[in-house]
């Protein structure tokens, strides 16, 4: 059984020998490629909850009689997701500039996309901070606590 045939089984089969002691039988270059891809899927669960985050405040920000409900809950849903892959991979706090600016680049160009509006009317530089994007007040008529 080949890793591209199964990756389930295969995987599953790794971590037999890896618990039964039994090294010589494993695939050490494939484990530590899928050890690699793990943290990558984490990385990009953290890029995705900011870049639609960001995407939902440059909306906000640029349409503000447009602004609804929805938009309001996903801002609140995407901080609550990139808070919980921040403390589920505390190692990511390193990357979160990174993340970040990358996350910003792709929601300037859906922002611009979504609205109809010229990519020249969203800052080419993110012009938010990690702690602005998720503290930033974002309250729908009614729903106030």
């Amino acid at each position: 059984m080949t890793k591209e045939a199964d990756l389930y089984s295969w995987a599953v089969r790794q971590a037999e020998l890896l618990r039964a002691g039994r090294l010589s039988e494993i695939d050490p270059a494939a484990i530590a490629e899928e050890i690699d891809d793990v943290g990558e899927e984490e990385y990009h669960r953290l890029e995705s909850a900011l870049r639609i985050l960001m995407l939902h405040l440059l909306k906000w920000d640029h349409q503000p009689n447009r602004r609804s409900r929805s938009w309001t809950l996903s801002i609140l849903e995407h901080r609550r997701r990139a808070q919980r892959q921040l403390r589920r991979s505390p190692g990511l706090k390193s990357e979160l500039d990174e993340a970040l600016t990358a996350a910003y680049e792709d929601a300037r160009l859906e922002a611009a996309s979504e609205t109809g509006l010229p990519l020249s009317a969203f800052p080419a530089n993110r012009p938010f901070d990690y702690e602005e994007i998720m503290e930033r007040p974002v309250v729908w008529p009614g729903d106030e606590a």
